[in-house]
């Protein structure tokens, strides 16, 4: 069992993270109108991954005989004036779920609640990559510059297959 501040900011969290695969699901589909396909096949697939970030919230509440709450999900944004726009507006959200999970640790350690804290190192992680992921593409599209021809082209054809190492990765393994 959690404390009621603990359980509180979980439940919060399984909100937060639900949105977040709102946010991808809604710039996949915004992409894909705009004839982006690489782009909405990458924001379609980490719409699934943030999902499963909700389910992990979730499962690890209930094995812990607590009570998740599954919430009503806000309307995310759903138009942008560019790819540029889209994924800034993405490192921003992920910026703010970093500042969200780092709250939850936080608030772990003052309950002296380590298993939670133990549980919450992997969003820690989690967050790392994709805050580096988010401003790996947006330095690309800076490398690009004008958002038409070849060079977008490419851009959404190759970003499937865009992956970054993130420094919290042991070098050697």
């Amino acid at each position: 069992m959690f404390s009621k501040k603990v359980e509180a900011a979980l439940n919060t969290q399984v909100k937060l993270e639900g949105y977040s695969s709102h946010i991808y699901l809604a710039m996949a589909v915004w992409a894909e109108g705009q004839g982006f396909e690489g782009v909405a096949n990458f924001m379609y697939k980490h719409s699934d991954e943030e999902r499963a970030h909700m389910l992990k919230l979730v499962k690890f509440m209930t094995e812990r005989g607590s009570e998740a709450t599954i919430p009503a999900i806000d309307q995310p944004p759903t138009q942008f004036s560019s790819l540029k726009e889209l994924f800034t507006a993405l490192l921003e959200h992920e910026m703010g779920v970093t500042q969200a999970i780092n709250g939850l640790v936080h608030l772990t350690l003052g309950e002296q609640d380590y298993t939670t804290h133990n549980f919450l190192q992997w969003y820690v992680a989690e967050q790392i990559e994709e805050e580096a992921l988010a401003r790996t593409i947006l330095d690309k599209l800076k490398i690009i510059g004008e958002e038409s021809g070849s060079g977008i082209y490419m851009f959404d054809r190759d970003i499937n297959g865009l992956v970054v190492t993130s420094a919290n990765v042991d070098p050697v393994a």
